[in-house]
């Protein structure tokens, strides 16, 4: 027969304490590996965004101190790049044909884009959900398929928006070769492709307005209208203000349209009346190879970018503040 045997307080006393420090150091470890977890998921973007993102954007402005030939050699020069851009009739060409198709583009499409979101947003619509999803067929489109499609339209021989022009008397319009009308024929496309993803945007800030703010403003007299006005419009003023900044900084960055459009030269017409100032850094670096002047247009193109972004940061800020 064997007898239980007895476990002295001191023993007992020391194997609670172990226990005790065993359960610390566990949660000590836990603790860490959770504070630790978050760094861990965000940090693949942040890998792939240092190498496709920051590195590429400091060795632009590493390049831009340089008269860099990829074939010959690289010489140190300063900030003659910039001074040189200064000067250049082109890079003020290409930045007000920029801007131009910008206005001409961002200010309709978002206009249209905001009231069609509200017809969309009618219940009594029918029909709705195959409206909705047709909003995103402009944008899924391929590029290269839009810009034939409208070269062909606004073509000065036998495109259909000449036809109509010449039941007004118009004469027909060579889109490519006038500088307004080949803004026009630019800012159309980009407008086609565009108008529908905003849409959707404004569309889903519509639905996340409470119906009782309607209700009150029916109640105190409001019409459709006034709702719109009154009620709607500053409703959406964050997601407004997000539209205008996302749509300017992509205004800036229009490319692919003007490319197509002037193939197969980079000089956006004979008169570079449609080059913008990323087919421009395209021309200068890639077509002349001259790397280090299309990487200061690439820096001033950022610079640009940032400053729009700073706007938008403190446009919100306000917003929310007066909220």
């Amino acid at each position: 027969m064997t007898l239980p045997t007895s476990v002295s307080p001191k023993e007992e006393s020391k194997s609670g304490a172990m226990s005790s420090r065993s359960k610390r150091r566990r949660i000590r470890s836990a603790s860490r590996a959770d504070a630790i977890a978050p760094y861990a998921y965000i940090a693949p973007f942040f890998i792939i965004f240092g190498i496709f993102g920051l590195f590429p954007t400091i060795f632009t402005f590493y390049v831009a101190l340089f008269d860099w030939n990829p074939i010959g050699g690289q010489t140190f020069i300063g900030f003659d790049n910039f001074t040189q851009l200064y000067g250049d009739p082109r890079f003020w060409n290409a930045l007000r044909n920029t801007f131009s198709m910008w206005i001409l583009s961002t200010v309709p499409q978002l206009t249209f884009a905001l009231f069609l979101a509200q017809l969309l947003n009618n219940i009594r619509l029918k029909f709705a959900n195959f409206f909705r999803m047709s909003m995103l067929i402009p944008y899924i489109t391929s590029v290269v398929a839009t810009t034939i499609v409208f070269a062909s339209l606004f073509g000065r021989e036998y495109g259909l928006i000449n036809f109509f022009l010449g039941i007004f008397g118009v004469g027909n319009i060579d889109f490519t070769a006038n500088t307004l009308a080949s803004h026009i024929l630019v800012a159309t496309m980009v407008m086609w492709r565009w108008f529908g993803y905003n849409t959707l945007i404004y569309l889903a800030a519509l639905q996340a307005i409470p119906k009782d703010v309607y209700e009150a403003a029916a109640i105190d007299g409001a019409g459709g209208f006034k709702q719109f006005f009154f009620v709607t419009i500053p409703s959406l003023r964050p997601v407004i203000i997000f539209t205008v900044i996302v749509s300017t900084i992509g205004g800036l960055q229009i490319f692919t349209e003007p490319l197509l459009l002037s193939s197969p030269g980079l000089t956006g017409g004979a008169g570079r009346q449609f080059q913008t100032l990323t087919l421009f850094l395209y021309e200068q670096g890639f077509g002349n190879f001259e790397f280090g002047y299309g990487s200061a247009i690439g820096v001033v193109l950022f610079l640009l970018i940032v400053v729009f972004s700073i706007i938008n940061f403190f446009l919100s800020r306000r917003i929310a503040s007066d909220d």
